[in-house]
């Protein structure tokens, strides 16, 4: 099994990092791109099937792999 988990920054946090790689862009002659938003994918390997594992999944993503106050995550478990 597979749990792939997707963290990315709350909209209303500035992203100075993604807004630096937007001017990038743009100075490449790239037009059309207005925004650019830096994320962190992350992918967990998991042998077996535990009862309760999407939950204890979910307080992973939420207490390890995140951090509530500034960003969001989308947890995918195929």
């Amino acid at each position: 099994m597979k749990a792939v988990v997707t963290v990315t920054l709350k909209p209303s946090i500035l992203d100075p990092q993604g807004e630096a790689v937007g001017h990038a862009i743009q100075a490449m002659g790239v037009k059309g791109v207005k925004s650019v938003r830096i994320g962190k994918h992350i992918e967990l390997e998991i042998e077996g099937e535990e009862k309760g594992l999407r939950a204890k999944l979910e307080e992973i993503s939420k207490e390890l792999l995140s951090n509530p106050v500034m960003e969001n995550f989308h947890l995918d478990v195929r």
